[in-house]
């Protein structure tokens, strides 16, 4: 990230004037106020929420900066916690914290509008309702969807919480929270951070004995998803379930 941030300045006139030279169309408060918010480019975004830049660097160079480092991606850019951030010239924790909570923002400007009630059809449906929860996370969670006779959602609750690497999931504690909301069928859904979709032997046979159990209680699982930034894995869409 140091070095990354490094190369970005280099590539920086550092003579930059500073915003108030600029024509009042072309700073990036009187910009929004005269244009309306989408004529900004990200950088111009990032630059209000931080308010200055250096003595060398305009808040929009800044934010050109720290763009350049996650490639303009602004899914990478809200991966990034307060101290990656406070590597970039000109980023404190105070101005790094204010590019965290924005961007917290729209994630649950997303799960808001998810909140309202979903029929689940297919195993896109399931992605895009669970994507706010799981989107831009760096370590594993397991979730589960619970349905009711419409395949309308009723709840999803978090059932655990892991490293990079993996994490636990309790079948017991699964059919507990689907009996105590009276659910008529379950979804499984966990995430890769690393981005492949592939199932582990472990996720396997855990979908297994989901099925074998879900079965047994008249509570069918009808689909565990691998959810992964960009894409995702269906057990039932493989027919796996």
């Amino acid at each position: 990230m140091k070095e990354e941030a490094t190369s970005a300045l280099l590539a920086y006139d550092t003579t930059s004037l500073n915003i108030k030279t600029w024509a009042e169309e072309d700073r990036p408060r009187e910009k929004l106020l005269l244009k309306g918010k989408a004529a900004l480019s990200d950088a111009e975004l990032i630059a209000i929420l931080i308010g200055s830049g250096t003595t060398k660097l305009t808040a929009v160079d800044v934010g050109k900066i720290i763009l350049a480092a996650v490639g303009n991606d602004l899914n990478e850019l809200a991966r990034l916690s307060v101290k990656d951030l406070t590597k970039h010239p000109g980023i404190g924790e105070a101005k790094a914290i204010s590019i965290v909570s924005a961007l917290e923002l729209g994630r649950r400007r997303k799960e808001t509008a998810a909140a309202a009630k979903t029929r689940i059809t297919c195993s896109t449906d399931i992605y895009n309702y669970i994507k706010p929860q799981l989107l831009d996370l760096p370590h594993e969670e397991f979730w589960v969807i619970l349905l009711n006779r419409a395949n309308v959602v009723m709840k999803k609750e978090s059932i655990s919480s892991g490293g990079v690497a993996g994490t636990v999931a309790d079948p017991k504690m699964i059919f507990k929270k689907a009996i105590e909301q009276l659910a008529s069928s379950i979804i499984l859904v966990h995430n890769h951070p690393s981005g492949n979709t592939k199932p582990s032997a472990a996720d396997i046979t855990l979908t297994k004995k989901m099925k074998e159990a879900g079965s047994f209680l008249d509570l069918p699982i009808l689909d565990h998803i691998i959810f992964t930034d960009s894409d995702y894995y269906s057990f039932a869409d493989e027919g796996l379930l």
